[in-house]
C-alpha cells in the first residue's frame, strides 16, 4: 500500500547482525592473536584453564601480556594488579565515548556496565565505524551480539589450542606464539593518526635495550615514556620544516 513504511528489523536482526562481526578483518586477526597468546601461556607454565579464564575474564589483550609476564617474572600479586590496572586505564576513554552510544531510551544501567567489561580496541573500533546505523533501542544488542560472541570464540580456541601445542611441530607452535608481536605491531602501527604516533612505536622498541640496561624492573616504562617523548620532539620538529618548506 502507498504511504506503508516497511517493518524495522527485530532484535534478532540486530543479534545476528553484531554476531556476524567476527568475520570482519580486525576480529579475524584478534583471534588469530589470541592463538599466540595461547602458545605464551602454555610456555609460561599455566594451565589450559587459567589460560581460558584469562581470556574471558580480563579479556584486553595486552593486559593479559602483562599478567603472564608477571607470572613468569615472579612479581607479587599487588604489583601484577597495578601493572595490568595501569594498562588498562587506555581503555576508560573508549568506555567513556561508546557507552552513551549504546544507550537506548530503556537501556539500564547494569547493562552498560556489563558491556563495558568487553571494551577493548577491536571491539571499540568496529562498535564505532557501525553504531550509526543501527536503531539506539537495538545498539546495546548489537555490540552485546558481537562482543560477547569474540569472547566466547577466543576463550574456546585458547583452551582448544593450547591443548593441541603438544602435538604440534615445534615451528608451528613458536609460530603461533609469534602471532602476538605481530599483532602489536600491526595494530600500533595501523591506530598511529599521524607521524609522531609512528615514530613512538619505532622509537620506543628502539629504546627498550638501553632501558633494559638501566633498570630491567622498569625496562618497559622506561622505553615507552622516553620514546614517546623522543617522538614526539622529533614529530614536532619534522612537522615544522615541512610547514617552513
Amino acid at each position: 500500500m502507498v504511504g506503508q513504511t516497511a517493518a524495522e528489523p527485530s532484535a534478532l536482526h540486530w543479534i545476528m547482525k553484531g554476531m556476524r562481526g567476527i568475520l570482519t578483518p580486525p576480529a579475524f586477526i584478534l583471534t588469530v592473536s589470541f592463538l599466540g597468546f595461547a602458545g605464551l601461556a602454555r610456555d609460561a607454565g599455566l594451565t589450559w584453564i587459567e589460560a581460558s579464564f584469562m581470556t574471558f575474564t580480563v579479556w584486553a589483550l595486552p593486559a593479559k601480556i602483562i599478567l603472564v609476564g608477571a607470572i613468569t617474572a615472579g612479581v607479587s600479586l599487588p604489583a601484577a594488579a597495578l601493572a595490568v590496572g595501569l594498562s588498562s586505564l587506555r581503555l576508560m576513554p573508549m568506555v567513556v565515548a561508546l557507552m552513551p552510544e549504546l544507550r537506548g531510551p530503556k537501556t539500564r544501567t547494569s547493562t552498560l556496565l556489563f558491556l563495558s567489561h568487553f571494551v577493548a580496541i577491536t571491539g571499540w573500533v568496529f562498535a564505532m565505524e557501525r553504531i550509526d546505523g543501527v536503531p539506539r533501542e537495538r545498539r546495546a544488542l548489537f555490540f552485546g551480539a558481537f562482543a560477547i560472541t569474540l569472547t566466547v570464540l577466543n576463550t574456546i580456541l585458547v583452551a582448544v589450542i593450547f591443548n593441541l601445542m603438544g602435538q604440534l611441530p615445534a615451528l608451528a607452535t613458536g609460530a603461533l606464539a609469534f602471532l602476538t608481536p605481530v599483532y602489536f605491531l600491526t595494530s600500533l602501527y595501523g591506530s598511529a593518526k599521524d607521524l609522531s604516533g609512528r615514530l613512538a612505536l619505532f622509537v620506543g622498541m628502539l629504546c627498550v635495550p638501553p632501558a633494559h640496561w638501566l633498570s630491567p624492573e622498569f625496562d618497559l616504562l622506561i622505553a615507552g615514556i622516553g620514546g614517546g617523548l623522543i617522538a614526539f620532539v622529533l614529530g614536532r620538529a619534522i612537522d615544522a620544516r615541512r610547514e617552513a618548506a
